[in-house]
């Protein structure tokens, strides 16, 4: 078994949790998100990213904004919807259960 396999599959297992929590704080461009990601070394490129975020949109999730740029084309910022906001909930309540979950085997000493 690959050490990295098994760490990319854990990686993608939060993805959307954390586009979808770093999205919840604000109207926010791809880039930046993209950016956020990798700073927080959750390795995301833009061929992972946008089918994600499209995917999302499609789901009723996302909603974007076209916003005028002074450097370029217009620019597609992502904000959530209602039944987003639903979704990420969920996912926040799971998240803290699992992460729970998994704190009390990682410090579970021997008998």
């Amino acid at each position: 078994m690959n050490v990295e396999n098994a760490q990319v599959q854990m990686r993608k297992g939060i993805l959307e949790y954390c586009i979808l929590q770093i999205i919840s704080r604000s109207e926010i461009y791809a880039s930046e998100i993209l950016e956020e990601l990798i700073s927080a070394k959750i390795m995301v490129v833009e061929g992972t990213l946008y089918p994600l975020l499209t995917r999302l949109k499609n789901a009723e999730l996302l909603d974007y904004n076209w916003v005028e740029s002074t450097s370029g084309p217009p620019r597609k910022y992502y904000v959530l919807t209602e039944k987003g906001k639903l979704f990420l909930d969920e996912l926040a309540s799971t998240w803290t259960e699992l992460s729970g979950s998994v704190e009390t085997i990682i410090n579970k000493t021997s008998n």
